[in-house]
């Protein structure tokens, strides 16, 4: 599985370790990803997504259901 937050579509970027001689090799910066279960009042079920803090910040704000409607209409939900 790829390191992609499921409702924001958000991955890892990549950039440079530079040390103090300006030496510059690649690394990666990855996400904050978590495994977590969210219950669908709607649908009566639970899921298991794998989302990011800031998507978990998201779903507090307004709620799974705005969420995962609008990750569906962005295309990161089937």
């Amino acid at each position: 599985m790829s390191r992609v937050c499921e409702l924001t579509g958000k991955k890892a970027m990549v950039g440079n370790n530079v040390s103090h001689a300006v030496n510059r090799t690649k690394r990666r910066f990855n996400i904050n990803l978590m495994k977590k279960r969210f219950y669908i009042p709607e649908e009566d079920k639970w899921i298991t997504l794998k989302v990011s803090a800031n998507a978990l910040k998201t779903i507090n704000k307004n709620g799974i259901a705005a969420v995962l409607k609008k990750a569906k209409e962005n295309g990161y939900l089937k």
